[in-house]
């Protein structure tokens, strides 16, 4: 059993047949995914998908891309929007400086601050959203880790090594997308060798970054199993042991999704 700890199944390339993409999952050994929130206004969405598809969890959140749009959504009201049986995590939250037209930092620092706020209150994790911003980062998961633990996932990383040591460092989760495939991710693959095998998760940012051989395709969850082989043979690791492994990760970090598959659902 596999598990796509990070996927987007709301996006316009999955809307003509999610069933189909579902079943291909499936049919790859992959057999739950977590669809992943980019906008707390499209959480009946969200939602709706979950309720719709057993293998499916969400979470609530506000991605950095759309920080400037829900600017001032309290904690609060982040939090009392995971009181859903199939909402497990908090995000997609961070820092992303990549582009040029961004929300100023100011505005998604305090946009994290706040999930941030909302995980700890919710013992819920959240899912960090890091691009171009290491340092930035750095500072405020170290300063808001003094202020009280919160439980977290490094998603999609493709930072540097000073990133995920410090993220090992807060008890803070890694997981790897189809980049680390990639024939130039040398630096990457080393990164994740040394990583704590207890701390890593495998995602596809589906319907970004698909991974070798299927590079250039719109990514789907079904793609996890192949980023999964690549990650077996980098950790030397088999890719039985690697599905095992990180499957009982993620169910330890999501853990309000239960420590096993739920029965009844094909696993």
């Amino acid at each position: 059993m596999l598990i796509d700890s990070h996927c987007h199944l709301d996006f316009p390339d999955f809307s003509a047949d999610l069933p189909g993409v579902i079943a291909r999952a499936r049919e790859a050994g992959v057999t739950r995914m977590l669809t992943i929130a980019t906008r707390i206004a499209k959480t009946e969405t969200y939602r709706a998908i979950a309720e719709a598809h057993p293998e499916v969890w969400y979470t609530v959140g506000t991605h950095p891309h759309g920080a400037a749009e829900e600017p001032e959504v309290p904690a609060e009201t982040i939090a009392a929007l995971t009181d859903h049986p199939r909402c497990i995590g908090i995000g997609e939250a961070g820092l992303d400086y990549h582009y040029e037209d961004a929300a100023p930092e100011a505005v998604q620092e305090r946009v994290l601050r706040a999930h941030i706020a909302a995980a700890r209150a919710t013992e819920l994790p959240l899912v960090i959203h890091a691009r171009d911003a290491d340092a930035h980062m750095e500072a405020v998961l170290t300063d808001e880790m003094r202020r009280g633990s919160f439980r977290a996932v490094l998603h999609c990383f493709s930072s540097g090594r000073r990133l995920a040591e410090v993220g090992v460092d807060l008890g803070l989760s890694i997981s790897f997308s189809g980049i680390v495939t990639f024939r130039r991710s040398h630096e990457l693959r080393e990164i994740a060798r040394a990583v704590p095998q207890d701390r890593i998760l495998v995602e596809t940012d589906a319907p970004f970054l698909a991974p070798e051989p299927h590079r250039g395709r719109t990514n789907e969850p079904a793609y996890t199993a192949d980023t999964a082989r690549s990650l077996a043979g980098t950790l030397g690791l088999s890719f039985p042991d690697f599905a095992a492994l990180t499957s009982a990760n993620f169910h330890r970090l999501f853990s309000k999704a239960g420590p096993e598959p739920l029965r009844g659902m094909g696993a």
